[in-house]
């Protein structure tokens, strides 16, 4: 991932936390920051590095030094989806590959500046978690748990998603960012359980699709597989009444995803597996 993408995406991200989470967000004394708390003479012990070169000439080459309001460490959690339908792809890459690289890239921008990251997997039986870590342990951490791989076919549960939020909603109780990660199919209930955790955190969600969901592609007879539920079916993808009806519903189904989002005031980001996922982030949040 190259670093000048990462550092604007990390630009976006803060300035979203700042806009969504009510309330002041900084921490107590001077330290890094963006904002001047206070220009003084220089005292002995002070960081040389901190001396403000404006405020020296103007008091007649007498060093001042300049200490900054710091920003508080920010917490980040990343709900991500693992169930079956994340291993479906057909364009460069499987859905679950766009997935683990957004979760590492918003890991790398979480641990910055002292934050720590949080991990919340669902989709393969019951929500696992892993509480928020600091510094490069915590990157290296979500990549092995990742690692693992999706759910097998026929193991999903509809409520695994409101599951992972209402666990997430009792355990993170200072405000923070949570990145949601997955594909939204076949889950009920999880507009409800975004809801509390809305109101406390500042909220991404990121879908991940694949061309081939949007569309049936004209094949001809078809033995088709529901990767969630493991139901079979054959199909003649060549009749224009089943594409389009196909299309229809799938539509409807993204509109009603991006309706909700929109009440609950989160924002939506989709990426494509057939696209460079990592610069639409990027121009997403910019």
């Amino acid at each position: 991932m190259p670093a000048a993408l990462i550092d604007e995406l990390e630009v976006g991200v803060r300035r979203r936390v700042a806009e969504r989470l009510p309330g002041d967000r900084r921490a107590a004394g001077v330290g890094l920051g963006l904002e001047l708390a206070q220009l003084r003479p220089y005292e002995i012990g002070d960081d040389v590095r901190h001396i403000d070169p404006a405020a020296t000439a103007r008091s007649g080459g007498v060093p001042h030094v300049r200490l900054h309001v710091p920003e508080r460490s920010l917490s980040t959690w990343i709900v991500i989806d693992v169930s079956a339908s994340m291993a479906f792809g057909t364009a460069r890459r499987l859905k679950a590959d766009v997935a683990e690289g957004v979760a590492l890239a918003f890991a790398r921008i979480g641990v910055r500046r002292a934050g720590a990251v949080g991990l919340v997997v669902f989709g393969a039986g019951e929500p696992w978690l892993m509480a928020p870590r600091g510094a490069r342990r915590a990157v290296a951490a979500i990549g092995r748990a990742l690692g693992a791989g999706v759910a097998a076919d026929g193991s999903a549960d509809p409520d695994a998603l409101a599951t992972a939020l209402v666990r997430l909603g009792r355990v993170a109780r200072q405000p923070g960012l949570v990145v949601l990660i997955s594909d939204f199919r076949d889950q009920h209930g999880w507009e409800r359980a975004l809801g509390p955790v809305r109101v406390r955190h500042a909220v991404l969600a990121v879908e991940v699709l694949d061309p081939a969901e949007l569309e049936l592609a004209a094949l001809g007879h078809l033995a088709v597989v529901d990767p969630e539920t493991g139901a079979r079916l054959r199909i003649d993808s060549s009749s224009r009444r089943l594409r389009r009806r196909f299309a229809e519903l799938e539509r409807e189904r993204r509109e009603h995803l991006a309706a909700e989002l929109r009440r609950l005031r989160v924002d939506h980001v989709a990426l494509s597996t057939a696209e460079d996922w990592l610069r639409t982030l990027g121009r997403a949040l910019r």
